[in-house]
Protein backbone atom coordinates (compact mmCIF):
# COMPACT_ATOMS: atom_id res chain seq x y z
CA UNK A 1 0.00 0.00 0.00
CA UNK A 2 1.77 3.33 -1.33
CA UNK A 3 1.67 5.96 1.69
CA UNK A 4 0.35 9.42 1.05
CA UNK A 5 3.02 10.72 1.88
CA UNK A 6 5.16 9.33 -0.88
CA UNK A 7 5.13 12.70 -2.69
CA UNK A 8 6.58 14.48 0.47
CA UNK A 9 9.31 12.44 0.56
CA UNK A 10 12.58 13.36 -1.38
CA UNK A 11 13.08 12.34 -4.65
CA UNK A 12 16.23 10.45 -3.74
CA UNK A 13 13.73 8.19 -0.94
CA UNK A 14 10.83 8.19 -3.38
CA UNK A 15 13.12 6.48 -5.77
CA UNK A 16 14.46 4.12 -2.92
CA UNK A 17 10.77 3.23 -2.28
CA UNK A 18 9.76 2.72 -5.29
CA UNK A 19 12.61 0.92 -6.06
CA UNK A 20 11.47 -1.92 -2.95
CA UNK A 21 7.90 -1.79 -4.20
CA UNK A 22 9.74 -3.06 -7.79
CA UNK A 23 11.84 -5.42 -6.16
CA UNK A 24 8.47 -7.33 -4.64
CA UNK A 25 10.47 -9.37 -2.04
CA UNK A 26 8.14 -10.52 0.83
CA UNK A 27 7.94 -8.67 3.47
CA UNK A 28 10.11 -9.66 6.32
CA UNK A 29 6.91 -10.26 8.63
CA UNK A 30 5.61 -12.87 6.76
CA UNK A 31 8.92 -15.06 6.76
CA UNK A 32 10.53 -17.19 9.57
CA UNK A 33 13.01 -15.41 11.31
CA UNK A 34 15.75 -17.48 9.77
CA UNK A 35 14.72 -16.40 6.88
CA UNK A 36 13.77 -12.54 7.36
CA UNK A 37 17.81 -12.61 8.69
CA UNK A 38 19.22 -13.89 5.16
CA UNK A 39 16.78 -11.53 3.62
CA UNK A 40 17.95 -8.55 5.79
CA UNK A 41 21.81 -9.87 5.19
CA UNK A 42 21.37 -9.59 1.44
CA UNK A 43 20.05 -6.30 1.08
CA UNK A 44 21.68 -4.45 3.77
CA UNK A 45 24.71 -3.40 1.50
CA UNK A 46 22.49 -2.48 -1.38
CA UNK A 47 22.41 1.11 -1.26
CA UNK A 48 25.51 2.06 1.41
CA UNK A 49 28.40 3.55 0.47
CA UNK A 50 31.55 2.12 -0.48
CA UNK A 51 33.21 0.19 2.47
CA UNK A 52 36.18 2.47 3.81
CA UNK A 53 39.37 0.76 4.41
CA UNK A 54 40.57 1.04 8.07
CA UNK A 55 43.64 0.18 9.16
CA UNK A 56 42.73 -2.01 11.96
CA UNK A 57 39.44 -4.22 12.01
CA UNK A 58 39.65 -6.95 14.65
CA UNK A 59 37.09 -9.58 15.22
CA UNK A 60 36.78 -9.88 19.35
CA UNK A 61 35.00 -11.77 21.74
CA UNK A 62 32.86 -10.28 24.58
CA UNK A 63 31.44 -12.43 27.46
CA UNK A 64 28.08 -12.17 28.42
CA UNK A 65 27.08 -12.85 32.00
CA UNK A 66 26.12 -16.89 31.42
CA UNK A 67 29.59 -16.98 29.61
CA UNK A 68 28.37 -16.95 26.10
CA UNK A 69 31.35 -15.22 23.85
CA UNK A 70 29.35 -12.61 21.68
CA UNK A 71 31.04 -12.02 18.96
CA UNK A 72 32.25 -8.41 18.30
CA UNK A 73 34.15 -6.22 15.87
CA UNK A 74 36.44 -3.63 16.48
CA UNK A 75 37.39 -0.81 14.06
CA UNK A 76 39.97 1.79 14.65
CA UNK A 77 41.02 4.66 12.80
CA UNK A 78 44.97 4.30 13.27
CA UNK A 79 46.62 0.90 13.37
CA UNK A 80 48.56 1.67 16.34
CA UNK A 81 47.84 2.40 19.82
CA UNK A 82 50.84 3.79 21.10
CA UNK A 83 47.67 7.51 21.68
CA UNK A 84 44.53 5.65 23.34
CA UNK A 85 41.30 6.44 21.15
CA UNK A 86 37.90 7.01 22.85
CA UNK A 87 35.52 4.63 22.17
CA UNK A 88 31.75 4.18 21.20
CA UNK A 89 30.13 0.37 21.68
CA UNK A 90 27.66 0.01 18.51
CA UNK A 91 24.69 -1.85 18.85
CA UNK A 92 22.20 -2.56 15.72
CA UNK A 93 19.11 -2.43 14.41
CA UNK A 94 16.94 -4.94 13.52
CA UNK A 95 13.89 -4.95 15.83
CA UNK A 96 15.94 -7.54 18.41
CA UNK A 97 15.26 -9.97 15.45
CA UNK A 98 17.47 -9.73 12.60
CA UNK A 99 20.99 -7.50 12.00
CA UNK A 100 24.10 -8.63 12.84
CA UNK A 101 27.68 -6.85 12.91
CA UNK A 102 27.77 -7.30 9.00
CA UNK A 103 24.59 -5.58 8.01
CA UNK A 104 25.89 -2.67 9.87
CA UNK A 105 29.84 -2.74 8.84
CA UNK A 106 29.88 0.32 6.89
CA UNK A 107 27.96 2.55 9.13
CA UNK A 108 30.32 1.69 12.18
CA UNK A 109 33.55 1.94 9.68
CA UNK A 110 32.41 5.31 8.35
CA UNK A 111 31.85 6.64 12.19
CA UNK A 112 34.87 5.46 13.32
CA UNK A 113 36.76 7.09 9.85
CA UNK A 114 34.86 10.55 10.57
CA UNK A 115 35.19 10.69 14.07
CA UNK A 116 38.34 9.32 15.11
CA UNK A 117 37.46 6.92 17.40
CA UNK A 118 37.42 3.17 17.81
CA UNK A 119 34.08 1.69 17.41
CA UNK A 120 32.90 -2.20 18.41
CA UNK A 121 30.15 -3.18 17.04
CA UNK A 122 28.09 -6.18 19.01
CA UNK A 123 26.28 -8.90 17.56
CA UNK A 124 24.04 -9.34 20.47
CA UNK A 125 21.95 -12.41 20.78
CA UNK A 126 18.55 -12.14 18.85
CA UNK A 127 14.99 -13.13 19.24
CA UNK A 128 12.83 -15.62 19.44
CA UNK A 129 15.70 -17.76 20.44
CA UNK A 130 16.95 -15.29 23.15
CA UNK A 131 13.65 -13.11 24.21
CA UNK A 132 13.72 -10.17 26.29
CA UNK A 133 16.11 -8.82 28.35
CA UNK A 134 18.47 -11.15 26.89
CA UNK A 135 19.64 -8.25 24.13
CA UNK A 136 19.53 -5.36 26.42
CA UNK A 137 21.85 -8.15 29.28
CA UNK A 138 24.47 -8.37 26.55
CA UNK A 139 24.58 -4.92 25.18
CA UNK A 140 25.35 -3.70 28.71
CA UNK A 141 27.78 -7.19 29.77
CA UNK A 142 29.51 -5.60 26.43
CA UNK A 143 29.89 -1.94 27.80
CA UNK A 144 31.05 -3.09 30.87
CA UNK A 145 33.24 -5.21 29.85
CA UNK A 146 34.74 -2.69 27.34
CA UNK A 147 35.06 -0.10 30.07
CA UNK A 148 37.06 -2.93 31.87
CA UNK A 149 39.14 -4.08 29.65
CA UNK A 150 39.31 -0.69 27.09
CA UNK A 151 43.54 -0.37 27.76
CA UNK A 152 43.38 -3.73 26.46
CA UNK A 153 42.06 -2.76 23.60
CA UNK A 154 43.81 0.95 23.00
CA UNK A 155 41.21 2.33 24.33
CA UNK A 156 41.05 5.30 26.67
CA UNK A 157 38.64 4.34 29.36
CA UNK A 158 37.45 8.17 30.57
CA UNK A 159 36.06 8.17 26.82
CA UNK A 160 33.16 5.76 26.12
CA UNK A 161 30.12 6.08 24.75
CA UNK A 162 27.29 3.98 23.46
CA UNK A 163 24.96 4.05 20.21
CA UNK A 164 22.67 2.71 18.27
CA UNK A 165 20.01 2.50 15.47
CA UNK A 166 15.90 1.48 16.00
CA UNK A 167 16.05 -1.75 18.26
CA UNK A 168 19.81 -0.60 18.75
CA UNK A 169 19.33 2.52 20.04
CA UNK A 170 16.99 1.45 22.92
CA UNK A 171 19.49 -0.69 23.76
CA UNK A 172 21.74 2.32 23.73
CA UNK A 173 19.53 4.29 25.81
CA UNK A 174 18.76 1.67 28.29
CA UNK A 175 22.55 1.14 28.67
CA UNK A 176 23.12 4.62 29.17
CA UNK A 177 20.51 4.37 32.34
CA UNK A 178 22.57 1.52 33.39
CA UNK A 179 25.76 3.44 33.34
CA UNK A 180 24.35 6.27 34.97
CA UNK A 181 23.11 3.80 38.05
CA UNK A 182 26.89 1.52 37.96
CA UNK A 183 28.36 4.88 38.51
CA UNK A 184 29.80 4.15 34.93
CA UNK A 185 30.50 7.69 33.24
CA UNK A 186 29.58 8.11 29.23
CA UNK A 187 30.88 10.87 27.29
CA UNK A 188 27.64 10.66 24.99
CA UNK A 189 24.76 8.51 24.28
CA UNK A 190 24.23 8.47 20.21
CA UNK A 191 20.59 7.54 19.29
CA UNK A 192 19.45 6.98 15.91
CA UNK A 193 15.67 6.75 15.53
CA UNK A 194 15.31 4.70 19.12
CA UNK A 195 12.17 3.29 20.29
CA UNK A 196 11.57 4.38 23.47
CA UNK A 197 7.63 3.30 23.99
CA UNK A 198 6.25 0.17 25.50
CA UNK A 199 3.22 -0.33 22.91
CA UNK A 200 3.95 1.79 19.75
CA UNK A 201 0.91 4.30 20.33
CA UNK A 202 2.07 7.53 19.22
CA UNK A 203 0.25 9.26 16.55
CA UNK A 204 3.24 8.67 14.22
CA UNK A 205 2.84 4.65 14.34
CA UNK A 206 -0.83 5.56 13.26
CA UNK A 207 0.75 7.93 10.45
CA UNK A 208 3.43 6.52 9.03
CA UNK A 209 2.17 2.67 9.32
CA UNK A 210 2.58 1.58 5.54
CA UNK A 211 4.42 2.37 2.50
CA UNK A 212 7.54 4.27 4.13
CA UNK A 213 10.24 1.25 4.53
CA UNK A 214 9.23 -0.07 8.38
CA UNK A 215 5.56 -1.12 8.64
CA UNK A 216 3.36 -1.04 11.50
CA UNK A 217 2.54 -4.99 10.75
CA UNK A 218 6.56 -5.32 10.86
CA UNK A 219 7.26 -3.47 14.42
CA UNK A 220 4.51 -5.84 15.79
CA UNK A 221 5.89 -8.89 14.38
CA UNK A 222 9.19 -7.91 15.57
CA UNK A 223 8.24 -7.17 18.91
CA UNK A 224 6.17 -10.75 19.13
CA UNK A 225 9.27 -12.39 19.02
CA UNK A 226 11.51 -10.69 21.68
CA UNK A 227 8.48 -9.34 23.99
CA UNK A 228 5.36 -11.32 23.43
CA UNK A 229 4.10 -10.26 26.49
CA UNK A 230 2.33 -6.89 26.71
CA UNK A 231 2.72 -6.31 30.47
CA UNK A 232 6.45 -6.84 30.15
CA UNK A 233 6.66 -4.24 27.90
CA UNK A 234 6.09 -1.89 30.49
CA UNK A 235 9.44 -2.58 31.65
CA UNK A 236 12.15 0.12 30.90
CA UNK A 237 14.48 -2.10 29.59
CA UNK A 238 12.32 -2.45 26.43
CA UNK A 239 10.62 0.86 26.76
CA UNK A 240 13.39 3.68 27.95
CA UNK A 241 10.68 6.20 28.15
CA UNK A 242 9.19 4.33 31.07
CA UNK A 243 12.63 4.93 33.25
CA UNK A 244 11.58 6.27 36.19
CA UNK A 245 14.28 8.83 36.27
CA UNK A 246 16.59 9.99 33.72
CA UNK A 247 18.49 12.74 35.78
CA UNK A 248 22.66 12.23 35.58
CA UNK A 249 22.57 10.24 32.60
CA UNK A 250 25.06 11.16 29.39
CA UNK A 251 24.49 13.81 26.90
CA UNK A 252 22.29 12.75 23.73
CA UNK A 253 22.61 13.07 20.16
CA UNK A 254 19.22 11.81 18.68
CA UNK A 255 18.84 11.55 15.58
CA UNK A 256 15.60 10.86 13.68
CA UNK A 257 13.46 10.46 10.27
CA UNK A 258 10.37 12.82 9.36
CA UNK A 259 9.00 10.28 8.01
CA UNK A 260 9.14 7.46 10.14
CA UNK A 261 6.53 5.33 12.58
CA UNK A 262 9.13 5.97 15.65
CA UNK A 263 9.64 10.19 15.23
CA UNK A 264 7.26 10.65 17.65
CA UNK A 265 8.81 8.54 20.67
CA UNK A 266 12.28 9.59 19.82
CA UNK A 267 11.19 13.41 20.28
CA UNK A 268 9.52 12.42 23.49
CA UNK A 269 12.69 11.24 24.62
CA UNK A 270 14.65 14.13 23.78
CA UNK A 271 11.72 16.08 25.78
CA UNK A 272 12.36 13.35 28.78
CA UNK A 273 16.19 14.07 29.17
CA UNK A 274 15.91 17.51 28.71
CA UNK A 275 13.27 17.70 31.89
CA UNK A 276 15.51 16.03 33.30
CA UNK A 277 18.40 18.17 32.94
CA UNK A 278 20.48 16.17 30.20
CA UNK A 279 22.16 18.25 27.45
CA UNK A 280 20.30 16.99 24.37
CA UNK A 281 21.25 17.61 20.30
CA UNK A 282 17.86 16.47 18.25
CA UNK A 283 18.41 16.33 14.65
CA UNK A 284 14.97 15.52 12.40
CA UNK A 285 16.04 14.61 8.83
CA UNK A 286 13.54 15.80 6.72
CA UNK A 287 11.53 13.74 3.66
CA UNK A 288 13.77 10.24 4.82
CA UNK A 289 11.97 7.47 6.38
CA UNK A 290 13.83 4.92 9.10
CA UNK A 291 16.20 2.81 7.96
CA UNK A 292 17.90 5.91 5.64
CA UNK A 293 21.22 5.95 7.84
CA UNK A 294 21.93 3.39 5.69
CA UNK A 295 21.38 4.52 2.52
CA UNK A 296 24.20 6.68 1.55
CA UNK A 297 25.31 5.49 -1.67
CA UNK A 298 21.20 6.82 -2.32
CA UNK A 299 20.33 9.64 0.36
CA UNK A 300 22.71 12.98 0.90
CA UNK A 301 20.37 12.93 4.10
CA UNK A 302 22.17 9.79 5.17
CA UNK A 303 25.42 11.12 4.49
CA UNK A 304 24.65 14.65 6.34
CA UNK A 305 23.39 12.23 9.64
CA UNK A 306 26.98 10.52 9.48
CA UNK A 307 28.90 13.82 9.50
CA UNK A 308 26.44 15.07 12.59
CA UNK A 309 26.55 11.69 14.26
CA UNK A 310 30.69 11.75 14.36
CA UNK A 311 30.77 15.50 14.85
CA UNK A 312 28.98 14.64 18.30
CA UNK A 313 30.87 12.40 18.88
CA UNK A 314 34.26 14.21 18.46
CA UNK A 315 33.02 16.83 20.68
CA UNK A 316 31.85 14.48 23.45
CA UNK A 317 35.40 12.55 22.80
CA UNK A 318 36.93 16.42 23.00
CA UNK A 319 38.59 15.88 20.12
CA UNK A 320 37.89 19.07 18.17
Amino acid sequence: MPSPHHARLTPQMRNVIDGMARAGRPPLHTLSPAQARAAYELGAGVLELPKAALPRVEDLRIPARDGTPLPARLYAPTASDAQALPLLLYLHGGGFTIGSIATHDVLCRELARLAGCMVVSLEYRLAPEHPFPTASDDAWDALAWLAQHATTLGADPSRLAVGGDSAGGTLAAVCALQARDAGLPLALQLLIYPGTTAHQDTPSHTEFAHGLVLERAAIGWFFDQYIPSRAEREDWRFAPLLAPDAEGVAPAWIGLAEYDPLVDEGVEYADKLRAAGVPVQLEIYRGVTHEFIKMGRALPEARQAHADAAAALRSAFQLD
